[in-house]
């Protein structure tokens, strides 16, 4: 018997009930919670927006958004007006799509392997993502500044987790969660071989490589959100559908399938539409690390352990959280700018840390 659509609810809600006492503080989205996740949204867009070589007001960035939706009179100049929608609304644009993605794909991974130290690139993700891009910087420099580029890092990214997959369930009865982890461990290793080797083949190419891996949204293009958007979209509309039935997975395989989850058929669809958005924003933004980590995490310790809560807030907040961590990468050093890479890794270790402390603590 499988779960369908309909009754989806009733099972979750039976989950909940076998969950241990304390493992679900609350089942449902809280309004308090999800309003100031959505303000939290909108500041870091007037910020983004706002904060840059060349101050520009908050209020005065509304107000001329109102102009071109009512026709009101603009109170910024033509080159600030330029400024803002031409150069930092499409950067801003695709860190909110980009941390949305991530966040939500790390809570989903975290969901169906059943641990909260899981992120986005487990199964390989970065890897192979890497390794494709590694080619085109290598092999086809004149077209590393083309669409290319994040083709070769979204199929990369797409090989990669799908040859740890497989291999993964051709040696675990329901694609075990063990052992996909382990293949995806195997296929990263071999990945990274190929894209060690290429980068000392072509050390010529290694900065670019580095750029790229390390991540940033300083080529951020309005046509690179449209290639991207579709992706992210589909990929996210699957993860927000399926919250519930990650509740129901986090009650154990065999109790889950007691509840009558076909969980063999549940891991393969969220794993696949978590790593095909993840590959969609990874190629367009490079490697972005720990905010599937960061942002979950800390929705689980403030709000709630129920999936129902942590998808949907996961993506408000990772939104707003890589906005302004891109923000930092631009204006702590400026006027260079940092890898937004660099960013997210000097914040996200030690929570890491933080939260493998804690983790003897709740049996992981």
């Amino acid at each position: 018997m499988t779960i369908e659509s309909g009754h989806s609810e009733t099972v979750a809600d039976r989950a909940t009930v076998s969950a241990p006492p304390g493992e679900l503080r609350a089942r449902g989205l809280p309004l308090v919670w999800t309003l100031g996740a959505a303000g939290f949204v909108v500041g870091a867009l007037l910020v983004g927006l706002a904060v840059g070589p060349t101050p520009i007001s908050a209020w005065a960035i509304a107000r001329d958004a109102a102009s071109h939706v009512f026709g009101f009179r603009s109170p910024l100049s033509s080159l600030d007006s330029g400024i803002v929608w031409q150069i930092r609304a499409p950067r801003v644009v695709l860190g909110g799509l980009v941390g949305m993605m991530l966040a939500v794909a790390g809570a989903s991974y975290q969901g169906t392997f059943r641990n909260p130290l899981a992120d986005p690139y487990l199964l390989g993700v970065s890897e192979g993502a890497g390794t494709g891009a590694t080619i085109v910087i290598a092999f086809f420099p004149h077209a590393a500044g083309s669409e290319l580029l994040p083709l070769a890092a979204f199929l990369g990214g797409l090989v990669g987790v799908g040859a740890a997959y497989l291999l993964g369930s051709s040696v675990a009865r329901a694609g075990g969660t063990g052992a996909l982890i382990l293949a995806g461990v195997t296929v990263a290793a071999f990945m990274t071989a190929i894209q060690t080797f290429l980068q000392q083949r072509q050390s010529q190419t290694l900065q670019q490589v580095y750029a790229w891996i390390l991540g940033g949204l300083s080529g951020a293009t309005w046509h690179g959100i449209v290639l991207a958007l579709p992706w992210i979209a589909v990929s996210t509309a699957i993860l927000l559908a399926h919250r519930r039935v990650l509740d129901v997975l986090s009650v154990g395989d065999e109790e889950a399938g007691a509840l009558g989850l076909n969980v063999a058929r549940a891991r393969g669809l969220i794993v696949v539409a978590a790593t095909v958005g993840t590959s969609a924003a990874v190629a367009v933004s490079g490697l972005i690390g720990f905010v599937g980590i960061i942002v979950p995490h800390t929705i689980r310790l403030l709000v709630s352990s129920s999936y129902r809560a942590i998808v949907p807030l996961s993506l408000l907040v990772g939104a707003g959280f890589l906005i302004l961590t891109d923000v930092i990468a631009r204006t702590v050093l400026s006027p260079a700018e940092v890898p937004i890479g660099v960013v997210t890794a000097f914040l996200g270790a030690p929570f890491f840390a933080v939260v493998l402390r804690r983790s003897r603590w709740v049996g992981l």
